[in-house]
Protein backbone atom coordinates (compact mmCIF):
# COMPACT_ATOMS: atom_id res chain seq x y z
CA UNK A 1 0.00 0.00 0.00
CA UNK A 2 1.02 3.08 -0.80
CA UNK A 3 2.17 5.91 1.87
CA UNK A 4 1.00 8.78 -0.98
CA UNK A 5 -2.62 10.14 -0.59
CA UNK A 6 -4.67 8.95 -3.51
CA UNK A 7 -7.71 11.45 -3.65
CA UNK A 8 -9.01 10.44 -7.28
CA UNK A 9 -7.85 13.20 -8.90
CA UNK A 10 -6.23 12.98 -12.21
CA UNK A 11 -3.32 10.75 -12.40
CA UNK A 12 -0.84 13.46 -13.38
CA UNK A 13 -1.98 14.90 -9.89
CA UNK A 14 -2.62 11.74 -8.25
CA UNK A 15 2.05 11.51 -9.37
CA UNK A 16 2.41 15.07 -7.91
CA UNK A 17 0.86 14.37 -4.85
CA UNK A 18 3.34 11.47 -4.20
CA UNK A 19 5.14 14.04 -2.41
CA UNK A 20 3.15 14.91 0.64
CA UNK A 21 3.09 16.26 4.30
CA UNK A 22 2.53 15.42 7.82
CA UNK A 23 3.27 16.92 11.29
CA UNK A 24 6.61 14.56 10.88
CA UNK A 25 6.90 17.04 7.47
CA UNK A 26 7.68 16.11 4.11
CA UNK A 27 7.88 12.75 2.48
CA UNK A 28 8.65 11.19 -0.69
CA UNK A 29 6.65 8.14 -1.57
CA UNK A 30 9.09 7.21 -4.78
CA UNK A 31 11.77 7.14 -2.42
CA UNK A 32 12.37 3.73 -3.68
CA UNK A 33 11.43 1.30 -6.34
CA UNK A 34 9.21 -0.43 -3.61
CA UNK A 35 7.60 3.00 -3.42
CA UNK A 36 7.16 3.47 -6.75
CA UNK A 37 6.10 -0.31 -7.33
CA UNK A 38 2.97 0.55 -4.44
CA UNK A 39 2.29 3.43 -6.27
CA UNK A 40 1.52 2.40 -9.16
CA UNK A 41 -0.51 -0.87 -7.71
CA UNK A 42 -2.84 2.22 -6.10
CA UNK A 43 -3.58 3.63 -9.14
CA UNK A 44 -3.24 0.47 -11.55
CA UNK A 45 -6.83 0.10 -11.83
CA UNK A 46 -7.12 3.43 -13.57
CA UNK A 47 -5.00 2.91 -16.21
CA UNK A 48 -5.28 0.91 -18.94
CA UNK A 49 -4.34 -2.41 -19.87
CA UNK A 50 -0.89 -2.89 -19.96
CA UNK A 51 1.54 -5.55 -19.92
CA UNK A 52 3.14 -6.54 -16.27
CA UNK A 53 6.77 -6.73 -17.20
CA UNK A 54 9.79 -4.91 -16.59
CA UNK A 55 11.83 -2.75 -14.64
CA UNK A 56 10.69 -0.22 -12.49
CA UNK A 57 12.23 3.42 -14.16
CA UNK A 58 12.16 5.27 -10.86
CA UNK A 59 14.16 8.18 -11.62
CA UNK A 60 11.70 9.21 -15.09
CA UNK A 61 8.69 9.02 -12.74
CA UNK A 62 10.50 10.95 -9.68
CA UNK A 63 12.15 13.43 -12.88
CA UNK A 64 8.63 13.38 -14.34
CA UNK A 65 6.44 14.21 -10.69
CA UNK A 66 9.00 17.10 -10.26
CA UNK A 67 8.59 18.70 -13.51
CA UNK A 68 4.71 18.66 -12.90
CA UNK A 69 5.00 20.08 -9.58
CA UNK A 70 7.21 22.97 -11.30
CA UNK A 71 4.38 23.70 -13.52
CA UNK A 72 1.12 23.09 -11.29
CA UNK A 73 3.21 25.53 -9.02
CA UNK A 74 3.63 28.28 -12.40
CA UNK A 75 -0.08 27.40 -13.37
CA UNK A 76 -1.55 28.17 -9.70
CA UNK A 77 1.33 30.81 -8.58
CA UNK A 78 2.32 28.63 -5.78
CA UNK A 79 5.50 29.83 -4.09
CA UNK A 80 5.59 26.88 -0.92
CA UNK A 81 8.56 25.32 -2.50
CA UNK A 82 12.37 25.93 -4.17
CA UNK A 83 11.95 24.93 -7.94
CA UNK A 84 14.56 22.91 -9.22
CA UNK A 85 13.61 22.86 -12.59
CA UNK A 86 12.90 26.51 -14.74
CA UNK A 87 9.31 25.89 -16.74
CA UNK A 88 10.88 25.16 -19.53
CA UNK A 89 13.28 22.69 -18.94
CA UNK A 90 9.87 20.83 -16.71
CA UNK A 91 8.10 21.33 -20.31
CA UNK A 92 11.30 19.56 -21.75
CA UNK A 93 10.59 16.39 -19.82
CA UNK A 94 7.42 16.16 -19.84
CA UNK A 95 7.65 16.21 -23.48
CA UNK A 96 10.40 13.08 -23.38
CA UNK A 97 7.84 11.69 -21.08
CA UNK A 98 5.49 11.76 -23.50
CA UNK A 99 7.83 9.94 -25.73
CA UNK A 100 9.45 7.18 -23.09
CA UNK A 101 7.01 4.04 -24.37
CA UNK A 102 5.20 4.67 -27.30
CA UNK A 103 0.82 3.54 -26.85
CA UNK A 104 -1.50 4.10 -28.91
CA UNK A 105 -5.78 3.64 -28.90
CA UNK A 106 -7.37 0.35 -29.99
CA UNK A 107 -11.56 0.21 -30.22
CA UNK A 108 -13.64 -3.09 -29.22
CA UNK A 109 -16.43 -2.88 -30.59
CA UNK A 110 -18.87 -0.76 -30.16
CA UNK A 111 -17.88 1.48 -27.45
CA UNK A 112 -14.96 0.68 -25.62
CA UNK A 113 -11.15 1.98 -25.98
CA UNK A 114 -7.87 0.25 -24.82
CA UNK A 115 -4.61 1.72 -25.04
CA UNK A 116 -2.33 -0.55 -26.32
CA UNK A 117 1.46 -0.04 -25.63
CA UNK A 118 4.66 -2.08 -26.92
CA UNK A 119 6.35 -1.13 -23.77
CA UNK A 120 6.09 -2.70 -20.11
CA UNK A 121 4.05 -1.51 -17.83
CA UNK A 122 5.52 1.05 -15.92
CA UNK A 123 7.17 2.53 -19.16
CA UNK A 124 3.67 2.68 -20.26
CA UNK A 125 2.41 4.04 -17.32
CA UNK A 126 4.96 6.63 -17.19
CA UNK A 127 3.97 7.33 -21.19
CA UNK A 128 0.20 7.50 -20.25
CA UNK A 129 0.43 9.66 -17.48
CA UNK A 130 2.24 12.37 -19.51
CA UNK A 131 0.05 12.52 -21.98
CA UNK A 132 -2.72 13.30 -19.15
CA UNK A 133 -0.41 16.17 -17.91
CA UNK A 134 -0.58 17.34 -21.44
CA UNK A 135 -4.07 17.60 -21.19
CA UNK A 136 -4.26 18.84 -18.09
CA UNK A 137 -1.93 21.62 -18.99
CA UNK A 138 -3.09 22.38 -22.12
CA UNK A 139 -6.83 22.06 -21.63
CA UNK A 140 -9.17 23.88 -19.80
CA UNK A 141 -8.81 21.82 -16.58
CA UNK A 142 -5.76 23.78 -15.89
CA UNK A 143 -7.44 26.73 -15.06
CA UNK A 144 -9.27 24.83 -12.08
CA UNK A 145 -6.12 23.33 -10.60
CA UNK A 146 -5.08 24.77 -7.26
CA UNK A 147 -2.31 24.43 -4.68
CA UNK A 148 -3.67 23.00 -1.33
CA UNK A 149 -2.76 26.15 1.01
CA UNK A 150 -3.79 23.95 4.08
CA UNK A 151 -1.31 23.89 7.10
CA UNK A 152 1.76 21.86 6.26
CA UNK A 153 0.06 20.34 2.79
CA UNK A 154 2.00 20.48 -0.42
CA UNK A 155 -0.89 18.31 -2.56
CA UNK A 156 -2.57 19.74 -5.80
CA UNK A 157 -6.47 19.03 -6.67
CA UNK A 158 -8.58 19.93 -9.32
CA UNK A 159 -11.60 22.09 -8.13
CA UNK A 160 -14.47 20.36 -9.12
CA UNK A 161 -16.63 22.64 -6.97
CA UNK A 162 -16.58 25.87 -6.75
CA UNK A 163 -16.84 25.76 -3.08
CA UNK A 164 -13.62 23.51 -3.16
CA UNK A 165 -10.81 25.08 -1.19
CA UNK A 166 -8.60 22.17 -0.23
CA UNK A 167 -7.21 18.86 -1.22
CA UNK A 168 -9.24 17.25 1.23
CA UNK A 169 -11.53 17.28 4.26
CA UNK A 170 -8.89 16.87 6.71
CA UNK A 171 -7.36 20.09 4.96
CA UNK A 172 -10.16 21.56 5.45
CA UNK A 173 -10.53 21.15 9.31
CA UNK A 174 -6.34 21.64 9.75
CA UNK A 175 -7.37 24.63 7.96
CA UNK A 176 -10.54 26.02 9.87
CA UNK A 177 -9.08 25.00 13.05
CA UNK A 178 -5.97 27.02 12.42
CA UNK A 179 -7.88 30.26 11.30
CA UNK A 180 -10.21 29.93 14.60
CA UNK A 181 -6.68 29.39 16.49
CA UNK A 182 -5.25 32.75 14.92
CA UNK A 183 -8.53 34.71 15.31
CA UNK A 184 -8.70 33.42 19.32
CA UNK A 185 -5.20 34.36 19.92
CA UNK A 186 -5.29 37.89 18.52
CA UNK A 187 -8.62 38.66 20.40
CA UNK A 188 -6.94 37.73 23.36
CA UNK A 189 -3.72 40.00 22.76
CA UNK A 190 -5.92 42.75 22.15
CA UNK A 191 -7.50 42.34 25.38
CA UNK A 192 -3.91 42.23 27.23
CA UNK A 193 -3.22 45.54 25.60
Amino acid sequence: MTSAPVLGEPLPVELMNTVWADRDGVHDSLDSPAGLADWLAAVRPRLPHLPESGPLPLAEFRRLRDALRVLAAAVTEDTRSTRELDVESAVDVLNASCAYAPNWSAMTWPDTLTKIAAQPFADAALSIIAEEAVALFAGPDRSRLRACYAPTCVLFFIRNHPRREWCSASCGNRARVARHYRRHHADSEQGRS
